[in-house]
């Protein structure tokens, strides 16, 4: 049976290091990964907020906000995890507020179910978090050879390829992960790719955020926007309910390694190498 508080412990261990560190609320969820209120709440409980995060009359727009919740009925446990407060400073700011209206028992077992589901899914997230981190620790730092390998793999899943019926032999690669571009960079770096080889562009979305992707893709890959290519727009389908959308979307990026032949070559047969490598006890002919 997993030690569930142990995991926690570990991950508060993590979240308070990050806390002590300087780093914001935000910051500490995305670095771990947390995207549950209540846990990264419970994870910081009682560490010091960093000075270069509190605003001028903070404490101000929070006690207004509590009110405003107050006054539509919140608890103070329902409170305290909207905002991340304490419920001690909670309780100054709203006790001359009318307590909420008694719930009918119904919605009061419906609240009570909610609360233990929330619990669950945060004792779910910390064994999430555990899992992960265990599985990153177990990579380690790559070799040379192993790069090799993954980049290889990676460029044959998601960059162009040659056909019988289209010899191109182009290397371009297109993804919207940017960790999926830091590694296909750091493995045209391993390559001897020199960066003024690569030409850069983005598709995205005509009704996206362009200028905001530009300067996105260009401060990721530390090239200059004004050496990318003209930006391809899609065009939008009224027909269609687009899922890729908010701040986070940033369309894709395309690197093409300029006079890439001999390099798509030598890509395809890493690959069929990789192939006859995993087949080792199946010899056969490399299909190039």
């Amino acid at each position: 049976m997993t030690n569930t508080h142990t995991g926690f412990e570990s991950l508060r261990d993590e979240a308070v290091t990050l806390r002590r560190a300087g780093l914001s609320r935000r910051q500490i969820r995305d670095r771990l990964h947390i995207h549950n209120n209540d846990l990264l709440n419970r994870l910081l409980d009682g560490v010091p907020v960093p000075e270069w995060t509190k605003r001028p009359n903070a404490k101000d727009d929070l006690r207004a906000r509590a009110r405003e919740l107050r006054t539509q009925g919140m608890t103070y446990d329902q409170i305290q995890l909207e905002l991340g407060c304490s419920k001690s400073s909670i309780s100054l700011w709203v006790r001359d507020l009318p307590k909420p209206e008694r719930r009918a028992p119904g919605e009061q077992a419906k609240l009570a179910s909610q609360k233990r589901w929330e619990h669950e899914l945060a004792v779910r997230d910390v064994e999430r978090q555990k899992t992960k981190a265990a599985a990153r620790d177990e990579v380690g730092r790559l070799s040379d050879r192993e790069l090799l390998l993954i980049g290889a793999g990676l460029y044959w899943a998601e960059g162009s390829k040659d056909k019988p019926y289209r010899r191109t032999e182009v290397v371009a690669f297109i993804n919207s992960d940017p960790d999926m571009i830091r590694v296909h960079l750091r493995w045209l770096d391993l390559l001897g790719i020199d960066r003024d080889r690569l030409h850069l562009h983005v598709m995205i979305h005509e009704s996206a955020d362009v200028a905001g992707a530009e300067r996105y893709w260009a401060d990721l890959t530390g090239m200059d926007a004004a050496s990318f290519g003209k930006t391809t727009l899609k065009k939008h389908n009224p027909k269609t309910v687009r899922k890729n959308v908010g701040e986070g979307y940033r369309g894709c990026l395309v690197i093409r390694v300029k006079q890439g032949a001999d390099l798509y070559r030598r890509i395809e047969g890493w690959w069929y190498g990789i192939v006859l490598g995993a087949e080792r006890d199946q010899p056969g002919e490399c299909p190039v």
